[in-house]
């Protein structure tokens, strides 16, 4: 990190809660270039099946434990 980036961070990391949050916000929009065209009504596409595939459960749930365990497994 940048010498200019350290001071910067130690300002932010003296800020409140809400102002470094907002900071933070801001800071991670900044990364993202504008979406594809039709990136939106993809994945609103995408999500639209996925709901259906669990309403008509076409597909099996796992529970939050089991995919927490298999998520950090390994890593404790």
């Amino acid at each position: 990190m940048s010498e200019t980036a350290d001071q910067l961070l130690k300002k932010a990391l003296s800020l409140n809660e809400q102002d470094r949050a907002s900071l933070a916000g801001a800071l991670i929009e900044s990364l993202h270039a504008e979406p594809e065209p039709g990136a939106e009504q993809a994945w609103d596409a995408e999500i639209e099946r996925r709901v259906k595939e669990l309403e008509t459960q076409a597909v099996e749930t796992i529970p939050w434990s089991q995919v927490r365990e298999r998520l950090f497994r390994g890593f404790e």
